[in-house]
């Protein structure tokens, strides 16, 4: 894989964070949703590579674009599996909320966990806290380990949450141990992804959360030598019979890093559409917008930051009708 890829994969999540920020606050989550997918599909288009979506919108009869099983690119060399959310946030862009982002990873073919849309037991640290936790140790066990390997007071510690019933015993544990608590609507992937960064104010994400947005964070968490565990959470056994379909026979694996994004050869990128943990969301201006990206290379161990300036007087061509 090319390092030119890198800022095409920039350019695909700007595409999607631009088209459905226009969308923000207006209570209209389908929309938007579907602006990001259609402009985020648009870019897709230019970039040379040969790309299999192995994580998207749903299987080809449930999705229009971006469906598992789609090709993506000019159809040359390399051969990548493609893992998007266009829209990582739909109610967090519907109510105007914090924390929405568009965002993509891509590997070589094979090196991400196709993962059923399904609910998935997660933790996610940072590169301080690697080795420090596990998925199956009691909730104050890994918090006294994370605080001992970040050099920090209990008091001092943060957790993120999704606000969710199935969260309140573990929430009850997180307080009784004395940590901070930030508790989120939607989207796990952004402060999963906020643990490998100093200064987000974000040490540890646990909780039960979709597994396709644990595939996801783990690719960046495997490009900035994080860490996350999973354990896929059926609540049927249609669930379990999809993830056999995908080719996960043992639902009760304990899934690691390795499992979930396991080649070194990965690319993330993320643009804020509204402001988060990491980013800052779309701001629009007199001459057009601006955006906020952080683009991350496995191999190289490579992470940026992007501000990017979009005039509107040269519109783009996968601009979307009422985007711009």
């Amino acid at each position: 894989m090319e390092r030119e890829l890198t800022m095409e994969f920039a350019r695909v999540t700007e595409a999607a964070a631009l088209a459905s920020a226009r969308w923000v606050g207006r209570g209209n989550k389908e929309a938007a949703d579907d602006a990001a997918v259609e402009a985020m599909r648009s870019v897709f288009d230019t970039i040379r590579m040969d790309g299999t979506v192995v994580i998207g919108e749903g299987e080809m009869d449930e999705a229009p674009m971006l469906y598992i099983g789609e090709k993506l690119g000019t159809g040359e060399s390399p051969e990548v599996d493609v893992a998007v959310d266009p829209l990582e946030g739909t109610n967090i862009v519907s109510k105007g909320l914090t924390g929405a982002i568009a965002v993509v990873a891509v590997a070589k073919k094979g090196g991400l966990l196709h993962a059923p849309d399904m609910y998935m037991d997660k933790i996610a640290v940072g590169p301080a806290a690697k080795g420090a936790v596990h998925l199956d140790a009691p909730v104050r066990e890994n918090l006294v380990a994370v605080a001992k390997a970040l050099n920090k007071k209990m008091d001092d510690l943060t957790v993120v949450i999704l606000d969710r019933p199935r969260h309140r015993a573990m929430i009850e544990e997180v307080r009784s141990c004395g940590a901070r608590i930030r508790l989120i609507s939607d989207g796990d992937v952004s402060p999963a992804v906020a643990c490998a960064f100093e200064g987000t104010g974000v040490d540890v994400m646990m909780g039960v959360g979709g597994a396709p947005e644990g595939v996801l964070a783990a690719a960046a968490l495997r490009c900035m030598g994080g860490e996350m565990q999973g354990r896929l959470w059926p609540e049927n056994e249609q669930d379990v019979e999809r993830a056999k379909v995908l080719g996960i026979k043992d639902v009760n694996k304990l899934l690691t890093l390795n499992d979930l994004a396991s080649s070194d050869n990965v690319f993330f990128a993320a643009t804020g559409i509204t402001e988060g943990h990491l980013l800052r969301g779309v701001t629009f201006t007199a001459q057009g917008a601006v955006t906020h990206t952080v683009v991350m290379r496995g191999s190289s161990g490579t992470v940026r930051f992007i501000e990017a300036h979009h005039s509107f007087d040269r519109k783009p061509k996968y601009a979307m009708k009422g985007a711009f």
